[in-house]
């Protein structure tokens, strides 16, 4: 993008509330994650703590959102939980995107047997539910932080691939491309240095809208227990544990609930906001 198109691309999703409203979520939260030694009142609650003696007690000016069953401070393991879900967002992204962008790249760019075989494998993927595709794969392995990571990387690269298939396929036609086949470009300058860049404002986009679904995932798979383990706090499995206390503890699933909500709301109003001021269309 030249510096004219960005500072265009800038001030529209500037004129956007709701596109300042989820930069702002997206902001801040990652900034708690990021201080969270150092900004929540009990870090060490992240771990193995047990205090029984401020079991279940209510939230108050000395746990803002109350504690648990076994007395560990729900606030300081949100902040905590946030940042396990970043992390693994941010790993199974990074290795998901590459690897679907260069197959999409591939498959879209090449004719023939390359595109048929790529985009089939692509289809099988996509036809499988990705929630059921990853409790299954972590059937097979044990519920570690490392097995998820696999278990969603194997299951997003596919919408990647699509994506940018699609987006290579009517870009492999325009006069550039063209006049760098002219010249005697290589597949990989033609590739990575003319159809790539234009790719990138709708994989930056995907990639933001793509963080609020993997936090989802990563929660569900801790709601039924083949996520992150304990004592690391997970939001997903901080919400079911919570439900066996809701009548007398509304408090441990509620704000685990909500934080799950509000940092999902956050990355969808973003990434809404780079789409509309990317003008891009993301599949």
């Amino acid at each position: 993008m030249t510096f004219l198109r960005r500072s265009r691309a800038w001030y529209q999703f500037t004129r956007n509330p709701l596109s300042l409203i989820g930069l702002t979520i997206v902001v801040v939260i990652s900034l708690a994650t990021a201080l969270a030694p150092f900004i929540t009142p009990y870090p060490e609650h992240a771990g193995m703590f047990v205090d029984f003696k401020n079991a279940s007690a209510p939230p108050d000016w000395s746990f803002f959102f109350g504690t648990d069953n076994i007395g560990r401070d729900v606030f300081s393991r949100l902040v905590f939980a946030y940042r396990v879900s970043f992390g693994l967002g941010i790993v199974v992204l990074g290795i998901a995107v590459p690897l679907g962008v260069v197959l999409g790249l591939i498959g879209g760019y090449y004719r023939g047997h390359v595109e048929t075989v790529v985009m089939r494998v692509t289809d099988v993927f996509l036809a499988l539910p990705p929630l059921v595709l990853g409790m299954a794969i972590l059937g097979v392995l044990s519920a570690s932080m490392v097995n998820v990571m696999i278990a969603i990387a194997a299951l997003w690269w596919p919408w990647h691939t699509r994506m940018v298939y699609n987006l290579t396929r009517s870009i492999r036609t325009e006069d550039f491309v063209v006049a760098a086949k002219v010249i005697g470009a290589s597949d990989a300058h033609i590739l990575f240095r003319e159809i790539l860049p234009n790719c990138v404002p709708s994989i930056l986009t995907k990639v933001t809208l793509d963080m609020a679904f993997v936090i989802i995932i990563v929660a569900a798979l801790g709601f039924v227990g083949l996520g992150v383990q304990p004592p690391t706090p997970d939001l997903g499995r901080m919400v079911s544990e919570g439900m066996d206390f809701i009548t007398d503890g509304w408090w441990m699933p509620v704000f685990p609930g909500i934080g799950i909500m509000v940092i999902v709301l956050g990355f969808s109003l973003l990434g809404d906001g780079l789409r509309d001021a990317l003008h891009v269309e993301v599949s």
